[in-house]
């Protein structure tokens, strides 16, 4: 099961700058741990940021965003699309298989 995360500013892009440094290792902890694959600005940044989740299901990756600083502070939320993959290019294969 894969997650696309969307976080989207609820506040200005600036209310957000203070929690910055935790929700950067709040990305690290997730990355570290297997279940964030990629992350990164959107373009434009004022939207906010994307994140592909994997190794959890609806429920866990809904908790595991609640923790995110910029959302217990109250600048931004997540919407969450859960993909079951039906198809998988080769090269993901392994990596999805192992989320199984």
């Amino acid at each position: 099961m894969l997650h696309l995360l969307f976080l989207t500013y609820t506040a200005a892009e600036e209310d957000a700058e203070p929690f910055v440094r935790d929700h950067v290792a709040f990305l690290e902890e997730h990355h570290g741990d297997g279940i964030f694959l990629v992350s990164g600005q959107t373009a434009p940044t004022t939207i906010g940021g994307a994140i592909i989740a994997q190794g959890v299901d609806r429920a866990g990756v809904e908790q595991i965003v609640r923790q995110d600083p910029f959302v217990t502070h109250g600048v931004a939320e997540y919407t969450i699309t859960t993909i079951v993959p039906g198809r998988v290019h080769p090269a993901l294969s392994a990596l999805l298989a192992q989320s199984s």
